[in-house]
């Protein structure tokens, strides 16, 4: 193809599939915290589906894309209460309201069940879901989050062979992580909850997106490394001061 033997074709591509890439991380996420639910036999599938659906997704919206960058046209306009103020609906703003509002409400449940220690006490009688309710769970957040991606990538690139062949490098990329950030996430209970407040963040920026209020992602990626790095080095000092440990290096020192 023609267009790839232009040097720019390759800098857009790399842009783009490292853009898709960060704004997978969410996704990786919900899949992460909602596939752990599963019997630990079906938990690999259950990734490997959810992120292959992304995929499929991803790539019918770039195949309609003319219709879904018309989705940002007003359908109706209300008039918000208290205000003299009208605000434009289109499809992308109730898609991302109701996006917002599964994820919070996700969230919100999840990390209500953790605090009142379901895991734990449940622990015996798992698994807590089926597949086929987790994958409907996946399915839902995946048609939010490739349609916010596409929007993003049309931003970028002029070319739909490019945004394909980018989505699927990213998927590729995320395929081959994403046991790694789910053991990762759901073998640390404080890492977790991290995790659920991230996407409870991702749930108020959906919903406040909805209502045309920008908040930069930047911002929301930023906070949660920056509390992802405190946790460790956290993790790290626990270990350090932990009473087991301590007695191992007393008993190695003695020796």
């Amino acid at each position: 193809m023609e267009i790839f033997a232009n040097p720019d074709t390759w800098i857009s591509l790399l842009t783009l599939t490292f853009m898709e890439v960060v704004l997978g991380i969410d996704n990786i996420v919900f899949i992460s915290i909602i596939v752990s639910r599963l019997p630990k036999e079906q938990q690999g599938k259950g990734r490997t589906i959810g992120l292959m659906l992304a995929l499929v997704f991803r790539i019918i919206l770039l195949l309609f894309i003319s219709h879904i960058v018309q989705a940002k046209e007003p359908l109706f306009t209300l008039n918000l209460p208290f205000t003299e103020n009208e605000l434009d609906v289109s499809i992308r703003d109730l898609i991302l309201f109701a996006g917002g509002l599964f994820l919070l409400a996700k969230s919100t449940t999840e990390i209500h069940n953790k605090l009142e220690g379901e895991e734990e006490s449940h622990e015996a009688s798992k698994p807590t879901a089926t597949l086929g309710k987790v994958l409907i769970q996946i399915i839902l957040i995946d048609i939010v989050f490739s349609f916010d991606s596409i929007l993003t990538a049309v931003g970028l690139v002029n070319h739909v062979s490019i945004m394909i062949v980018a989505v699927i490098i990213s998927m590729v990329i995320m395929l081959i992580f994403s046991k790694a950030v789910s053991d990762f996430v759901n073998k640390r209970p404080t890492v977790k909850m991290l995790a659920l407040s991230f996407l409870l963040m991702i749930g108020v920026m959906l919903v406040a997106e909805s209502f045309h209020v920008e908040i930069p992602k930047g911002y929301i990626y930023f906070a949660m490394f920056f509390s992802l790095m405190v946790e460790l080095l956290n993790q790290k000092l626990r270990k350090k001061t932990d009473p087991v440990h301590l007695r191992q290096s007393e008993l190695v020192d003695t020796e």
